[in-house]
């Protein structure tokens, strides 16, 4: 049973982190619940509770978004409904039937999306789902938050008889206006209103002349207001009857109040239902801002929180537009204790708050900052010590207080406990101090307890190097500039760089000097020895992340290059089977047209036949060879026959139709060739024709004719020939 104190929470300044839950919180009973959460008592009701506040998460970006679950405070009207003979008003009914709809319509989104929200859905799991509350309801009020006529037939009638009293007021009220503004006793206003009905705005001269009663007058008394005889008397009909009408509604939503009193209990588990999830939408809406995750419960005891971020700072920075450095950190068997040393103003308590905070959140159902894959263990005690509690009401100096602190802490430390120490062993003399911090920190050793220290005490340093799993750590320091670095670095203790911080700080030298020589040579070396160590172990860490970048970078490099390889190796082989596809094709293409010419030669169909027979045969016996035959079975041998029958009529029927489309082809051509002879035939050459020779390439221009004979010129040179010898390129008109 985890039993965790206020004192802790107040150490880890929880309450901030509730105050910015609570901001998200749509009714103030969520507000509320928020701001008392305290940690869960027990695992496995704070793994429910986790797991609702992650599937709510989820939903903020599913299609199966949670319904709305606003709704009003009725805390009075349920007080009010448990009396009895008591009566709701109208405006309370619609507060409660908007609850019973809302919580019916999350009943059944619940039920049906019950895989996909299986914590979730445990809330109404045991409510239970009822339209009679509503349906009673909007029986006798309509939405806008007035008794209905029909809800009684008495009421239905007192109704009808106000709208004719009405009517009848406004009628005889229009009509005495009338008369008396033509006999011109009325004032420019002519009417006006009070105490809710119409009166006559008549001159004080002329107010004897009006029948009716005087109601009051204009501030200077030039004016009187009058109300109609016959007016005022149906005025004094409608107040009647309005008495009438509102008893009738007392006496109707009384009844309404009676039958809706047994829902009281069931009305209370709705509120009980809204509270809860506006409570889980608080939270998860808080996770969203600081990028919240649910870390896995480790099954031995073990911290391990990757790129942890403390909640508050990581709120402040961001509005501020300032960087926060993320802290790693592990607390296991082999680590169990942490000693964190090294300067002031370094990180070392915001190192230790941000494991307790993140504790505490998440043993609250609270998402955390941290990297998705860190993991958390749940703790019985978490003890805190941080901080100058010095208390002026008990008269305890701040020594006195941590030493009473550690009592405690002495009682409850388990194998089950966080403890977190800030500035471990101060407040007393260093020596006296460290040595019985010392036996502190050995304690909670021996019993197996998790923790993180804070010191500056080496006495401490050196027990934490001596002790198996106990470890030093420091934060990180630029020697250089005497800059914090804000990074922890397990392995090593830190130096407090007490005489370098001075010195910057405008110290004079020789005042240091002076402080080096009053105290132990050997804690000076010992600091100077850690302070080196600190840089070396800065440079090696910087030399290591540029050879991790530069191996990285390395690595990409020769996978692109691997990727690109495998790339052009696949295209080589693509082109290399297309070659050999398209040789193939020229090879069958080349051995076909010469079957084709020589038939034009012979013009043999027979001979053609047989020879495209032979070559076919030829092939495949190439092609059988290079895909030798699997030994088949019966019913295997059978279907191929019949194949190879198919294939047999089918290469029957395309040598067919290759031989017809050959004699049309070629039917084709001789006619193509017979109309250019003709063509050409009946041509008359002319001068300035381009003509060549039949077997020859060099084109010239006729220059001369002479009946049959013609003159060539080839520019260099010409020549004579006969007309049935040369040939047409381009015509003399053509050229123009």
């Amino acid at each position: 049973m985890s039993q965790i104190q206020s004192k802790t929470l107040q150490d880890l300044e929880f309450s901030i982190i509730l105050e910015s839950i609570s901001k998200h919180c749509t009714s103030e009973k969520g507000k509320e619940l928020v701001k008392n959460i305290v940690p869960y008592a027990n695992k496995p009701d704070l793994e429910i509770a986790l797991a609702q506040v992650n599937e709510y998460l989820g939903s903020l970006v599913s299609e199966n978004r949670i319904p709305n679950h606003y709704f009003d405070d009725v805390d009075k009207e349920i007080k009010l409904l448990k009396i009895e003979n008591s009566k709701l008003l109208p405006e309370a009914f619609l507060k409660i039937a908007n609850i019973s709809n809302t919580s019916n319509e999350l009943i059944v989104h619940f039920q049906k999306f019950k895989d996909y929200y299986p914590t979730l859905s445990l809330l109404t799991e045991n409510i239970e789902f009822t339209k009679n509350i509503v349906d009673a309801i909007f029986k006798i009020i309509t939405n806008y938050g007035e008794v209905q006529s029909k809800a009684s037939e008495l009421l239905n009638q007192i109704r009808k008889r106000l709208n004719d009293v009405r009517s009848q007021i406004s009628t005889s009220f229009n009509s005495e206006l009338a008369k008396y503004n033509k006999a011109g006793y009325l004032d420019d206003i002519r009417e006006s209103i009070i105490e809710n009905q119409p009166v006559l705005a008549v001159q004080s001269i002329h107010r004897k002349k009006v029948k009716g009663s005087i109601l009051g007058t204009s501030k200077t008394g030039s004016i009187v207001f009058i109300a109609p005889q016959n007016t005022l008397n149906l005025y004094r009909q409608l107040q009647e009857l309005l008495l009438e009408e509102k008893q009738e509604i007392d006496r109707i939503l009384r009844i309404l109040t009676n039958e809706i009193r047994p829902f009281a209990p069931l009305i209370e588990e709705y509120i009980k239902l809204l509270v809860a999830l506006d409570v889980l939408k608080a939270k998860a809406f808080y996770a969203k801002e600081i990028n919240g995750v649910k870390p896995e419960f480790s099954k031995n005891h073990e911290i391990n929180y990757i790129n942890a971020y403390h909640p508050i700072l990581l709120e402040k920075n961001k509005s501020r537009n300032l960087p926060v450095i993320p802290q790693s950190l592990l607390l296991g068997e082999k680590q169990q204790i942490i000693v964190i040393s090294g300067p002031n103003a370094g990180g070392k308590s915001i190192t230790l708050k941000t494991i307790g905070l993140l504790q505490v959140m998440i043993q609250s159902a609270v998402l955390i900052p941290v990297h998705e894959n860190s993991t958390t263990h749940f703790f019985d005690h978490i003890l805190t010590d941080i901080g100058d509690n010095q208390s002026i009401e008990n008269q305890l100096s701040t020594y006195s207080y941590r030493l009473k602190n550690m009592r405690g802490f002495l009682k409850k430390c388990t194998n089950n406990t966080l403890f977190l120490i800030d500035e471990f062993g101060t407040g007393s003399d260093p020596e006296l101090g460290g040595a019985l911090a010392e036996i502190f920190l050995e304690e909670f050793y021996n019993v197996g307890a998790y923790g993180v220290i804070t010191t500056h005490y080496t006495n401490l340093k050196v027990l934490a190097d001596e002790l198996e799993n106990v470890v030093n750590a420091n934060m990180a320091f630029d020697s250089k500039t005497l800059e914090p670095m804000f990074t922890l670095l397990i392995g090593q203790p830190g130096s407090s760089f007490t005489f370098e911080v001075a010195q910057k700080n405008g110290i004079p030298y020789s005042l240091i000097n002076r402080a080096k020589k009053k105290i132990d040579k050997s804690k000076v070396r010992f600091d100077k020895t850690i302070s080196k160590l600190q840089q070396e172990r800065s440079n090696l860490q910087r030399n290591t992340l540029d050879m991790e970048q530069q191996s990285s970078k390395a690595k990409e490099y020769a996978d692109v290059l691997a990727e690109k390889e495998a790339k052009i190796q696949d295209k080589l082989e693509s082109f290399q089977t297309l070659y050999d596809t398209n040789q193939k094709i020229l090879s069958i293409g080349r051995k076909i047209n010469e079957l084709i010419n020589k038939y034009f030669q012979t013009n043999n169909k027979k001979e053609f036949k047989t020879e495209l027979d032979k070559w076919v045969m030829i092939e495949k016996s190439k092609y059988d060879i290079a895909h030798p035959k699997v030994k088949k079975s019966k019913p295997q041998k059978v279907k191929e026959k019949v194949a190879k029958k198919k294939a047999e009529i089918a290469l029957k029927k395309t040598e067919e139709e290759v031989l017809t489309k050959v004699v049309e082809v070629r039917k084709e051509k001789i006619k193509e060739e017979k109309i250019a002879a003709e063509k050409k035939a009946s041509y008359v050459f002319k001068v300035d024709d381009k003509v060549r020779l039949i077997d020859g390439r060099a084109c010239g221009v006729i220059e001369k004719i002479d009946k049959k004979k013609v003159t060539i010129n080839y520019g260099m040179f010409t020549t004579a020939t006969t007309l049935d010898k040369i040939e047409l390129v381009v015509s003399a008109k053509r050229k123009k």
